[in-house]
């Protein structure tokens, strides 16, 4: 999900600064909301499940798209599928290009010993070099976002009127644990964020397990509101674009917020946003990362997934007081 999010703001800088060009954004249609708004932009759903699955599949998506007379094929995900129809493009002699994910770089990052420790470049500065490829350079400097969207009854029900109040939106987990703050300390920060006057704090999660978690955040404290379970994925969207702060982990509703131009607070464990998936457009002092004096073999992945032995209490060293002040900061 955060892949697909952080496409967003180099598409809108794409489409304003080359408004001559027309885009069809090939993705999975629970990702369509992302893309509403955008001029000349059109969404093509891909079937993974259905018409798309399996080689044969691809070669009809290919059909398809080649039917909307493409005139050239920017690959923003640079993996087996999307590869495949990279190169069906090219041998019908469009103009084609890919992303470089800088694997090398990212494994000389996150190695335990000989670790070359040092910021690589944003993904979407990778995407707009795709782009560049093809012949339309972006400038990313000077974003524009779109304005918070109106909020449906069902959302409103929920939040009712914003009025003086700062609203405050917390995403305590991540696909893998290694990027995931521990639950009692998170729980600390919910519980002094609770206390920020005019606060009110909507949880975002997913699954039977995270709501239960939720649940238990929200015990007792009247101004934090569990949203996950509650509402559609596109409503969720409309919430986070009205929010003052988000808190994420490394993970794709930090990427969602930073697309709203929200201000967005990051907590890294085993990665780093060294490796270049820090949100689009934010502070290096909104990513609160773990004590690498103390721990210094970090990060040890780039995905979360890899951990290593000793270091499972790393973003202990993150403490929820630091977190709540970045919060106030950003509130004032």
């Amino acid at each position: 999900m955060g892949d697909v999010a952080m496409t967003v703001p180099v598409l809108r800088a794409l489409v304003k600064q080359h408004p001559e060009l027309k885009i069809t954004m090939v993705s999975r249609p629970f990702y369509k909301p992302f893309f509403a708004g955008i001029p000349n932009l059109d969404f093509f759903a891909f079937d993974a499940k259905g018409k798309h699955k399996g080689f044969f599949g691809l070669l009809k998506l290919f059909s398809e798209l080649k039917a909307l007379h493409i005139d050239a094929f920017a690959d923003l995900h640079n993996v087996l599928r999307s590869k495949i129809i990279r190169n069906l493009f090219a041998l019908s002699a469009k103009k084609t290009a890919a992303v470089d994910k800088g694997k090398a770089a990212k494994k000389e990052l996150t190695r335990p010993e000989n670790k070359i420790f040092k910021p690589l470049a944003p993904m979407v500065e990778r995407h707009a070099k795709v782009f560049e490829t093809l012949g339309f350079p972006i400038d990313l400097s000077n974003p524009e976002f779109p304005a918070a969207k109106n909020l449906s009854p069902e959302v409103f029900e929920i939040t009712e009127a914003k009025s003086d109040l700062k609203w405050i939106g917390i995403a305590p987990f991540a696909q893998h644990d290694g990027k995931v703050y521990h639950i009692d300390l998170m729980q600390q920060t919910i519980t002094q964020l609770s206390k920020i006057r005019n606060a009110k704090i909507f949880l975002f999660g997913g699954g039977k397990r995270e709501i239960e978690i939720l649940e238990k955040f929200s015990k007792g404290l009247d101004n934090v509101i569990v949203i996950a379970g509650k509402v559609t994925f596109e409503q969720e969207l409309q919430l986070i674009s009205n929010l003052n702060v988000m808190l994420s982990m490394d993970s794709g509703n930090a990427h969602i917020a930073a697309m709203c131009g929200i201000p967005t607070i990051t907590l890294w464990g085993a990665t780093h946003p060294f490796a270049g998936f820090a949100p689009f457009n934010q502070p290096i002092e909104n990513a609160l990362v773990s004590d690498r004096e103390q721990y210094p073999k970090l990060p040890t992945s780039v995905y979360g997934n890899k951990y290593v032995e000793g270091y499972e209490d790393a973003m202990r060293t993150i403490l929820p007081e630091t977190i709540v002040e970045k919060i106030r900061t950003i509130l004032k």
